[in-house]
């Protein structure tokens, strides 16, 4: 049983990893957000290679917020498609697909990704 946030989150996240896995056909997109940014990388798991990543740091933004972690997401599918992506599987990582997460996931939906 989890007594901490960080405990709780590492146990769903263990969870989540044993059921989804990215093909190169369909890799992953791994999300993790700290206080200060948030970062997205698509993963080919068979590999062990990151196709394709993106940080709200990366793209010049002061602070995170919905806005930011929108941006993200489409710059990560744009970035995606142009190397060749256009499905992949979304693995949120423990977080709750809530606020930054899904504003992430809908931004990279926007941009032409297909989950």
């Amino acid at each position: 049983m989890a007594f901490n946030k960080y405990k709780r989150r590492l146990r769903i996240k263990r969870g989540i990893r044993n059921k989804i896995a990215g093909t190169p056909e369909k890799p992953r997109l791994s999300v993790f957000k700290s206080n200060k940014a948030i970062y997205a990388q698509i993963i080919d798991d068979t590999k062990g290679h990151t196709m394709t990543a993106v940080s709200s740091s990366e793209l010049g933004s002061n602070g995170l917020n919905i806005e930011v972690s929108k941006s993200v997401g489409k710059k990560l599918a744009e970035k995606a498609l142009a190397s060749g992506i256009e499905r992949i599987v979304f693995d949120r990582n423990g977080y709750l697909y809530h606020g930054k997460v899904k504003a992430l996931a809908d931004g990279a939906r926007e941009g032409g990704l297909k989950f």
